[in-house]
């Protein structure tokens, strides 16, 4: 059985420790958050004290951390990855940072004797503490496979985009571009409904079996119609950051993406003003543009 490591134990890297240990892998786990880590000691979790210490340890290693100049650092900076894992170690990339990011990465990594797989994550909080995340994984096919029984530890669909670092954040990118988009009209809609004298409760129960009720739709309803704006496990700075990475390839690719634009100034908006809220804090911004909430 391999040995895991996860550095970042957030809303998300918690999760993937949490399942880790469900599927009896020994885990090993860092993050800078003394809380964190008393909660991840609580699920069986070994304590290291240092990226070195992670690395030393295990023969796999999940990075889940907010950008790419962290992930950066991780693997290159002083008591890194790359110096201290043992040979044929792997380390799983499932932060989401810039496709030119985990490329350039991918390539520094390449003529080393560790592996790399790019597998940014989708489902959010709920995935990740529910073991049922997808995976995007790009990277050797064999080194996915050796490595797919730890995949599967905290995924229920695992789907391989490519064999290049980076090609799994491409595909993660044009997604957060899609979900970024659905989430903002799903915002407005709300309060349209609200304003329009609707119950949440009746909003959802249409909207939640109709063409358009996939599980965002559902998952943030439910928080709007029960005033949920906060710590539900889905920080509104992630899908910012998320919207900046896809902006930024649609940039360098020479794409409009009108719809993401428009969400990213309502994301931008609500970060600004609720810095501590979660993504359907959006909502709330414009419903005191209106005058009217969506309440069950």
């Amino acid at each position: 059985m391999y040995k895991v490591g996860v550095i970042g134990m957030g809303d998300m890297g918690s999760g993937l420790a949490k399942n880790l240990i469900k599927n009896n892998f020994t885990t090993f786990g860092f993050d800078l958050s003394e809380e964190r880590m008393r909660y991840f000691a609580n699920i069986g979790g070994n304590i290291a004290k240092s990226i070195k210490e992670i690395a030393q340890n295990v023969d796999v290693v999940f990075v889940m951390v907010m950008n790419g100049k962290q992930v950066e650092n991780i693997i290159f900076e002083k008591d890194n990855l790359l110096d201290h894992l043992k040979n044929d170690s792997v380390i799983i990339l499932t932060s989401t940072i810039k496709p030119k990011e985990a490329s350039m990465i991918g390539e520094k990594i390449k003529d080393s004797k560790i592996h790399i797989i790019d597998s940014p994550v989708s489902g959010g909080y709920p995935g990740a503490q529910n073991g049922t995340l997808t995976l995007m994984c790009s990277g050797n096919n064999k080194i996915i496979e050796k490595y797919k029984i730890v995949l599967e530890a905290v995924s229920n669909d695992i789907h391989i985009i490519g064999n290049k670092c980076g090609e799994g954040q491409t595909i993660k990118a044009c997604l957060q571009s899609l979900q970024g988009s659905i989430f903002a009209s799903l915002f407005e809609a709300s309060v349209l409904a609200a304003k329009a004298g609707l119950r949440g409760q009746t909003v959802y129960d249409v909207f939640s079996t109709s063409g358009a009720g996939c599980g965002i739709v559902k998952t943030a309803l439910e928080n709007i119609i029960d005033r949920k704006f906060k710590k539900t496990g889905s920080h509104i700075s992630t899908m910012h950051k998320d919207l900046s990475i896809a902006l930024d390839m649609a940039g360098n690719e020479g794409v409009p993406l009108h719809m993401a634009s428009t969400a990213m100034q309502l994301f931008e908006a609500a970060k600004t003003k609720y810095p501590d809220g979660d993504n359907w804090i959006i909502t709330q911004l414009i419903e005191e543009i209106v005058g009217a909430k969506l309440e069950r």
